[in-house]
């Protein structure tokens, strides 16, 4: 039997398969409120047969976006598009959603990436960035606001609101970003965080913002709505984040409940120098694993059907993620189902291409056309 697709829970949800479809940034909401664009995208998605679809980073504030593009989930209005496009969803895919909660920190206010991925001055929608410190992500950019008690304040109460709101809109679960050199990765890492305050120096101090966040989410919404976390595993640049602060932090977070780690890397600092190959992401996540047994996700140029299957099989992660890869080819899970021996959810409508050769890979399934 495929371990692939073997069932798995995190928390009170039973996914049907190990696949994990991570977060991809679409730019193409209006004033935060899902769109068309996202009706159709996550629509295509939810039919794949992954396991989970996680929503792309949607913002907890404005201030909060990448790009004013971005999707959001801060007021009734962001939260009624959402609503629209989840129950459109909800009408033909069983498939659990999770959504992504974010706030961009000092790499906030850029144009969207085929815009070329600049700063947006106030005349065409930006606005000043805010970070644990005033030091820019690129040379170049003005310096964001260090953020004072009550900035700290809001922004919690931010990530508390948008949980709310996702609990409301009865999504599977919530995965925190604190990854990809985005505001709580900003306050990990000691490049990009130098407060003299609580907040900063010791590992303890940086690592105290993220878990305030985290334990104050946990709170608002109830138990069963598992709530896990993205990391960036390391900075790739020496004298940044690590693994070994990335270990102490996974800890911290299941002392508190944390349902699941998505293990990612990179993404704080032009500076970083990445191995990119094939699964090179994966150990990072392996690591986490071993030294925690938190349920985790591994990501990071997983293409093959039987990657995957050894990544599961051998214990390096729990989970596997995959994003530019499913955009590539939606139905990737069919297509390592079939590989494998698996099967998937797929929704009538499309039963009759069901391979000859594969009499399974959609279940117990009765067709008869006249």
């Amino acid at each position: 039997m495929s371990q692939l697709f073997s069932p798995y829970s995190i928390g009170s949800v039973t996914l049907p398969n190990r696949i994990i479809i991570a977060p991809m940034c679409q730019y193409s909401a209006v004033n935060g409120e899902a769109s068309d664009w996202h009706l159709m995208h996550l629509g295509n998605l939810a039919m794949s047969g992954a396991g989970l679809l996680i929503i792309e980073a949607t913002a907890v504030e404005p201030e909060g976006r990448i790009s004013p593009a971005d999707l959001g989930l801060w007021s009734d209005a962001t939260e009624a598009a959402l609503a629209r496009v989840l129950n459109a969803i909800r009408q033909y895919s069983a498939m659990p959603i999770a959504i992504q909660l974010a706030h961009a920190g000092r790499k906030a206010s850029t144009a969207a990436p085929w815009d070329g991925g600049g700063l947006v001055d106030a005349d065409h929608g930006g606005w000043p960035t805010v970070a644990p410190s005033t030091l820019a992500f690129m040379p170049d950019d003005p310096a964001p606001t260090e953020l004072d008690a009550d900035g700290l304040q809001r922004i919690l109460q931010a990530f508390v609101s948008a949980a709310q709101r996702a609990y409301k809109l009865g999504l599977d679960a919530i995965e925190i970003h604190a990854a990809h050199g985005y505001l709580l990765h900003e306050f990990l890492s000691p490049l990009s965080n130098q407060r003299d305050d609580e907040y900063g120096g010791s590992l303890e101090n940086r690592m105290r913002f993220p878990l305030a966040v985290f334990e104050a989410m946990r709170a608002a919404v109830p138990a069963e709505l598992p709530i896990g976390v993205r990391i960036s595993a390391t900075d790739w640049v020496d004298g940044g984040w690590d693994l070994e602060q990335s270990v102490a932090f996974a800890k911290a977070l299941q002392a508190r409940g944390c349902a699941f780690i998505h293990v990612s890397s990179g993404g704080l600092s032009p500076l970083q120098k990445i191995p990119v190959g094939p699964n090179y992401q994966v150990p990072l996540a392996t690591s986490i694993r071993a030294e925690t047994g938190l349920p985790t996700i591994a990501v990071g140029l997983i293409t093959e059907a039987e990657e995957a299957e050894a990544i599961v099989a051998d214990g390096k992660a729990d989970m596997v993620g995959l994003a530019r890869g499913i955009l590539y080819d939606p139905r990737w899970p069919w297509h390592a189902a079939a590989k494998l021996g698996g099967q998937v959810d797929a929704p009538p409508q499309y039963w009759r291409c069901q391979p000859r050769e594969q009499k399974t890979l959609f279940g117990d399934i009765r067709f008869r056309q006249r």
